[in-house]
């Protein structure tokens, strides 16, 4: 009873529907035309679609349908000859007087539509399809049964039908990803150019074999779902909403993700909302990074990177894929070879297409045996077997739950290795006398530079001391707002620096009193190294920087090699020393908001200042707490500046051991997310009021980060809370937010602006990776 009245509704819907069209047509005539300059398109009665003419380019055009109706933009659902290039503003569409729709220019003439009867009119109708009409009104063709990349409500995709994406968001021409509605029922997402078999697809609807005949339907009301030959909906997609003045749109966009789009007409920006997508991981369409690249989330948002040995075939398309940067000679003898090496990238895989699978217990031999095998130029590693693969390589992806490892043969720094000269016919021996001398010679000269330079060195920098002690004060006040002191003034401020309040990497700090305001004076060691350097830090970062959750830099002094720096003065000491006394640490409240308030200071160095700075080192004793219980950061004496046109720099490490970013010890580019791993480390000890690291407890408890793992896979997180007013949600959303933190790829850490947002409760926090691949990580 029930599929019988499913199948009268279905029916009377579809009659609805002809009937809408009937009633809802514009007939366009023989001998009607349109240029892109001029009467650009054909317009539905309602206006909401029109067929012809949209830019694409600089004052070039393409044909298709697109919503009208929609102030802002022209959302395109339809493209003719979309692979032919784009037409110029010379261009005429017309309807010929002997039944055909062309495109012609001075030089050419060109089918829009191609149909194997004469055209007597066409129609633009009210649901978005455009109909053609033979001579005795009867339908023979209509753009429903040829869609591009989209469906409208009332179209479906037909068993083997399929849809093309865009090349790009401004390309309509054929991308790389196609859906195909396959005869086996499933709906599935491939890349262009594959066999339909699973090993291919990255998304599908799982229905195969169950139904026949099986479409893709949508509904006005935004109703997305599979039909199968008995009239049964077979899976629901989307569910239909009741809101008006809506049209829906579902596209297959340039990324390869299925949306589901809605357009509401009553707004005047008319912005688009998703209410369904197949896929939340924009990793996940296979090849979106092109040959031998890969693909890697970075804030949820794609980015394709090339393996080692490899550059950007186009750097400003990034499906065009990668490429060696070296000439490669795999294989051949010659007397000047190419010096190989591997060089390894874990969580990265490639399309698993070995032509040699070998058995390894040690993940370390796949890498010597593909080095040693002139035909390999890449092998994965994974649960105990050695896959070695030529090029290119395709579909790559880094995942850190993934456990493979991928070594890529790349060309060892000295490239050449020159066959010796007593092996070449017909080279004489030099004579080694002759040698020696001019060893020799060439070694007393570089003796007698070295000598001259050392003296130059020596006597520059003297000069440049004395400089420095008459002029310095004087220039630096033109660059910054604090004060200049001269020593005996610090001196007489500290009491002679009588009261030490705390030691740090880069200097000492005392307390003083200056015009009745208590000060921290801080004076800065190994002058003539690091302290130089220290101090031409500090004085910029701070001298520049305002914030409520920044230490203030009072003032200075630059007296010769004597460097001293004065700061306002923080009452309530560190949050070290707050956070880890165990008699009274501070409560859960207060500790959200020394949380928080770390979280803004950071985000404005990032993000928010003049120049974006990268602190380096991020710990419990450079966060000053101020006789308001606020916090605030300090110590910017390794702080790391980067120019505008810069996101990354590569330097000595620099932090405090226990909150430096894994990246530091592996001569990787160093990024503000260097800065989100020490935060996350120091976000869990606040929550949970302990040191990183400590040795006194159980072997299983001793490093904090690995704790909070086990507990959180566990869900037994109450181990961790250390009071009863402890907010049990909140404590959660702060492990999980800890844990994003200190991932070891830094691509996966969320950026500080994304942090303050879980923080702050405005935005989702997935689960963070599981325990395995962590401790795999590290």
């Amino acid at each position: 009873m029930a599929n019988s009245l499913f199948t009268l509704l279905v029916l009377l819907s579809a009659t609805y529907f002809v009937a809408a069209q009937r009633r809802t047509s514009n007939s366009i005539s023989q001998g009607s035309s349109l240029t892109p300059t001029g009467n650009s398109s054909w317009l539905s009665p309602s206006g909401l679609f029109a067929f012809g003419f949209y830019p694409q380019g600089n004052n070039t055009y393409r044909v298709g349908i697109f919503i009208a109706g929609l102030r802002l933009n022209k959302t395109v659902v339809w493209t003719a000859n979309r692979d032919d290039p784009p037409v110029s503003s010379g261009v005429t569409l017309q309807l010929t007087p002997d039944g055909r729709l062309i495109l012609q220019s001075q030089d050419s003439t060109t089918d829009a539509v191609i149909v194997d009867q004469s055209i007597s009119s066409a129609s633009m109708l009210d649901s978005g399809n455009f109909v053609l009409f033979g001579s005795n009104q009867e339908k023979i063709w209509q753009s429903f049964d040829h869609p591009t990349d989209a469906i409208l409500p009332g179209q479906i995709l037909s068993q083997n039908q399929e849809l093309f994406s865009r090349a790009s968001d401004s390309d309509y021409s054929t991308g790389i990803f196609r859906l195909k509605m396959q005869s086996d029922s499933n709906l599935v997402q491939y890349p262009v150019q594959t066999p339909d078999t699973a090993p291919y697809a990255y998304w599908s609807s799982s229905t195969n074999n169950q139904g026949v005949n099986v479409t893709l339907n949508l509904d006005p009301d935004g109703h997305l779902y599979l039909l199968n030959n008995s009239v049964s909906i077979l899976k629901n997609l989307s569910d239909g909403l009741s809101e008006k003045q809506r049209v829906y749109l579902m596209r297959i966009d340039s990324d390869g993700i299925l949306r589901l789009y809605s357009f509401n007409l009553g707004r005047k920006d008319n912005i688009s909302s998703i209410v369904w997508k197949s896929s939340g991981d924009k990793c996940s369409p296979k090849g979106l990074c092109g040959l031998n690249g890969y693909c890697t989330l970075n804030d949820d948002e794609p980015k394709c990177l090339c393996p080692p040995g490899f550059d950007n075939v186009n750097p400003g398309n990034y499906t065009a894929g990668c490429k060696r940067n070296y000439t490669a000679d795999i294989c051949k003898n010659s007397e000047q070879r190419i010096q190989y090496s591997m060089r390894a990238l874990e969580y990265t895989w490639w399309e698993n297409d070995p032509y040699l699978v070998l058995k390894m217990k040690i993940k370390e031999d796949c890498e010597t045996s593909c080095l040693e095998d002139c035909n390999c130029e890449a092998a994965f590693y994974k649960d105990g077997e050695c896959r070695k693969q030529r090029l290119p390589l395709r579909y790559g992806r880094r995942l850190l739950t993934d456990s493979n490892v991928a070594y890529i043969k790349v060309a060892s720094p000295t490239r050449q290795i020159e066959t010796p000269s007593h092996s070449r016919p017909g080279k004489k021996k030099e004579p080694r006398l002759s040698i020696l001398i001019i060893s020799l010679t060439l070694c007393a000269l570089a003796f007698t530079v070295f000598v001259i330079s050392g003296y130059l060195a020596y006597r520059n920098r003297i000069w440049a001391y004395k400089k420095i002690s008459a002029k310095g004060n004087f220039e630096l006040m033109d660059d910054i707002a604090p004060r200049s002191f001269t020593y005996a003034e610090l001196e007489e401020v500290t009491n002679g620096f009588q009261e030490e309040i705390g030691r740090g990497a880069s200097g000492t700090i005392y307390k003083g009193k200056f015009n009745d305001k208590l000060v921290a004076v801080k004076r800065l060691e190994n002058m003539l190294a690091e302290g130089e350097k220290e101090f031409q830090n500090e004085m910029k970062v701070i001298g520049r920087t305002h914030h409520r959750n920044l230490v203030r830099l009072l003032g200075y002094c630059h007296d010769g090699p004597k460097k001293l720096l004065v700061y306002e003065y923080m009452v309530n000491g560190s949050l070290a020393d707050i956070l880890f006394d165990p008699q009274n640490p501070p409560r859960w409240e207060e500790r959200i908001r020394i949380v928080l308030d770390i979280a803004r200071g950071i985000l404005y160095l990032h993000e928010e200042c003049e120049t974006q700075i990268i602190h380096c080192d991020i710990k419990p004793q450079n966060i000053l707490i101020d006789e308001y219980r606020s916090a605030k950061i300090s110590d910017f004496g390794l702080a790391k500046l980067l120019k505008a046109d810069q996101t990354n720099t590569y330097t000595g490490i620099r932090g405090t051991r226990g909150y430096v970013a894994p990246e530091w010890h592996r001569n990787m580019a160093v990024t503000v997310k260097a800065d989100v791993y020490s935060f996350g480390i120091m976000l869990l000890e606040i929550i949970c009021c302990r040191r990183s690291v400590n040795l006194s407890l159980s072997e299983e408890e001793a490093v904090l980060e690995e704790w909070v793992y086990q507990c959180f896979e566990d869900n037994d997180l109450a181990k961790l809370i250390i009071d009863e007013e402890t907010d049990r949600k909140k404590f959660e959303r702060m492990v999980r937010v800890g844990l994003w933190c200190i991932l070891d790829e830094p691509s996966l850490r969320p950026s500080m602006k994304k942090v303050l947002l879980m923080l702050e409760g405005t935005v989702d926090i997935p689960a963070p990776p599981s325990l395995s691949s962590y401790l795999t990580a590290i």
